[in-house]
């Protein structure tokens, strides 16, 4: 494993660990990025949508000649999120009890929050990570929902 070194105010030497995962199963990122990276024993993973691996469409999502969502189903683009944030922790060595910390992205938090709050519940019911949930205007790519997370690992 590689190793960065650095100097803490000349007094400490301090060293990070580089170790960057991408998952087999989880969907391609979108720029350049990896699915995850651990430091020490945490794991950072990028941000998550829906997307499914080597397909074009995007679960529960509906798209106009225009490239822009025409209608979608937030159960099912949660159901999703919560699928591929799964396939990289534990291909990272992790595991969905490990979460510690969840930042959610909505882009309709009034039509959706209260869908996306119950399959949450349903995910989460035997680990209470921390989470922060916030609407914004638009995502990347035509979802409705993307998660951050943070991990602790082994």
């Amino acid at each position: 494993m590689p190793f960065i070194t650095a100097r803490d105010s000349g007094k400490k030497k301090v060293e990070m660990s580089e170790n960057i995962v991408n998952s087999s199963k989880a969907p391609e990122p979108v720029g350049l990025y990896p699915h995850a990276r651990r430091v020490g024993n945490l794991l950072f993973l990028s941000g998550v949508g829906p997307r499914e691996k080597g397909a074009k469409t995007i679960p529960g999502v509906e798209l106009g000649d225009d490239g822009e969502i025409v209608a979608y189903d937030i159960e099912a683009q949660c159901r999703s999120v919560f699928r591929n944030v799964r396939y990289i922790l534990e291909e990272a060595g992790s595991s969905w009890e490990k979460i510690v910390d969840v930042t959610v992205f909505l882009t309709n938090m009034r039509a959706d929050f209260q869908t996306y709050n119950r399959i949450y519940a349903e995910y989460f019911k035997d680990n209470l990570p921390c989470r922060t949930t916030v609407e914004i205007n638009k995502l990347p790519t035509p979802i409705a929902i993307e998660l951050k997370v943070v991990a602790t690992i082994d």
